[in-house]
């Protein structure tokens, strides 16, 4: 007798994988953001990259290195102390592009002065890319780049790693850095005693001729396998910064001892450790006793990178919750044609069509601020205020861009999921929510009342949006007060809104109006989809976010 057949495994009404996409040329808001910036002659070449980071290549990249996660060696088979991480070969294939890309020195010349032109707008939509397919490895990449303007302070040693830094070449051997073809460095301040206070740092510099010998720990120091690290101790005249090689002047391992690798919530494919220093080699950088005003150079620019990558986490939730929507079919119609999956869609586009706006202007003063005093001024009081509200934004984006998937949207095997876990420590690390806001409320109070002139512009640019005036007056009046650190958190989240709005008004300014009107008044909605938008500011929103494909 024949047995019926069931079709029971037969997969229909599933998106198809979102995979081989130009992550530049198929996001239009990115695309304007750039080029308003400044940034229009690095078209093809962007195009290039969002081309090779939005293949499947990529991506499955991206899942490897993250499931594969790093595994500390700490000694050899014959017992002597190596103090090795090992990862995945998909690990360093991304490491490869991005050093090939550039990402890690761009916008430095070969002797390490700012390269100009517009070369951090660029470096950042690739920085923005790379971030929607695998954020871990960005780690030492975001501060290689970033630890070159703290060892401008130190221009003898600085124009002795700057030959391998410029060099575009990634190299993962584990011999001294002046033997290698290219060069990471990452950064130890963390102590289990003091976190964010720095100043209770108990690792101690002992100077041991022109160089030192640093006894002590730190309980986070990301990226282990870098070539060298920044790293604070206090010498006699103070806490103080230092450069400190994996491997001594006489080609020995340093007496760095990682004691073990922390089990993250995220961030699962960077390895971060704790580390012992049993007496390490180091280089003193910039003058002795100041060295939390050499480091936060470095700190700066980190802060800049924490704020684009959780802007392109958000991008990549909103990119694969509305092509999932434009093919899951929900009551006989694709689920973007219901009004309220519409709605909550067109919302989290706005968000991200005002972040990535936001981010671009922000990395404009950073090319500009060498040259122009207002916006060297704008990139002092902006980069904490827009990595406090972008990175605190991520989390909550990403949870509604799972919900948009359903359980498609929650399990391991699709992307959203990593990106959940990743997004909360962009707001944790280089500063937490509440260190940001004291930084801006010090820009404020600033004696230059730069942070002021500032304000009176983005008041300028945002009068005639709906909102803005009232916004504005909230900003001062709360920086103004007595007790202003109160009420800092609800001052410094208007202010980069304020901005934000400012931003997308330069480039788009419909959607300007839409986002101050829905962000700026006294009593937003809080959850997307609760914003009052017309079917045909959806339909334009969603347009620009993603082509139909």
């Amino acid at each position: 007798m024949t047995q019926p057949s069931f079709a029971t495994h037969e997969v229909f009404n599933q998106s198809p994988a979102f995979e081989d996409v130009d992550l530049f040329g198929a996001d239009r808001p990115l695309v304007e953001a750039v080029t308003f910036n400044n940034g229009g002659h690095a078209h093809v070449e962007l195009e290039a990259f969002g081309r090779t980071w939005g293949s499947a290549h990529m991506a499955e990249r991206g899942r490897l290195a993250n499931e594969h996660t790093p595994r500390l060696k700490t000694f050899d088979a014959k017992g002597v102390r190596r103090d090795q991480v090992e990862f995945h070969p998909a690990y360093h294939e991304l490491m490869q592009e991005s050093f090939h890309a550039g990402i890690h020195n761009s916008t430095w010349d070969a002797h390490g002065h700012s390269a100009g032109g517009s070369s951090e707008v660029a470096r950042a939509a690739k920085f923005y890319m790379a971030a929607q397919v695998e954020t871990g490895h960005l780690c030492p990449v975001t501060m290689t780049r970033a630890s070159i303007a703290a060892l401008a302070a130190q221009p003898d040693l600085l124009a002795q790693v700057m030959p391998v830094l410029s060099s575009k070449r990634y190299d993962s051997s584990f011999v001294p850095w002046p033997e290698k073809r290219g060069m990471s460095i990452g950064m130890g301040m963390t102590e289990k005693q003091g976190g964010t206070d720095v100043r209770t740092n108990a690792t101690r510099a002992i100077r041991n001729g022109d160089a030192y010998r640093i006894i002590g720990h730190k309980w986070f120091m990301s990226a282990p396998m870098c070539d060298a690290f920044l790293v604070l101790a206090q010498a006699e005249e103070g806490l103080s910064c230092f450069f400190m090689p994996r491997f001594k002047p006489d080609g020995s391992i340093n007496e760095i001892h990682f004691q073990r690798l922390k089990d993250k919530l995220g961030n699962r494919s960077n390895a971060s450790s704790e580390v012992e220093f049993t007496g390490a080699y180091a280089l003193p950088v910039g003058e002795p006793g100041r060295g939390i005003r050499t480091i936060i150079q470095m700190v700066q620019l980190t802060r800049q990178d924490c704020a684009i990558a959780s802007a392109g986490l958000m991008r990549s939730g909103l990119a694969h919750a509305l092509y999932h929507a434009r093919h899951r079919s929900v009551f006989q119609k694709h689920l973007v044609d219901h009004s309220l999956m519409q709605s909550v869609l067109a919302d989290m586009a706005l968000q991200v069509e005002a972040s990535v706006a936001l981010v671009m202007r922000l990395c404009r003063a950073f090319d500009q601020a060498p040259h122009d005093h207002h916006e060297a001024a704008y990139m002092r009081l902006m980069t904490p205020a827009v990595k406090y509200w972008i990175c605190k934004s991520a989390p909550p984006f990403l949870y509604e861009a799972m919900e948009c998937l359903g359980g498609n949207g929650y399990v391991e095997e699709g992307i959203l999921a990593r990106h959940y876990r990743e997004a909360p420590v962009n707001a944790i690390w280089e500063g937490s929510g509440n260190v940001m806001c004291l930084d801006v409320l010090r820009a404020m109070s600033s004696e230059t009342n730069a942070g002021t002139e500032v304000l009176q512009t983005l008041i300028q640019d945002t009068a005639g949006l709906t909102g803005g005036p009232a916004a504005a007056s909230l900003v001062a009046r709360a920086f103004l007060q007595a007790d202003n650190e109160r009420t800092a958190r609800l001052a410094v989240e208007t202010l980069a809104k304020l901005a934000a709005a400012a931003a997308l008004n330069e480039i788009h300014p419909p959607h300007a109006e839409l986002f101050a009107r829905t962000r700026l008044t006294p009593e937003p909605a809080t959850m997307y989809g609760a914003a009052d938008l017309s079917a045909e500011q959806a339909r334009s929103l969603l347009a620009r976010a993603l082509p139909e494909m």
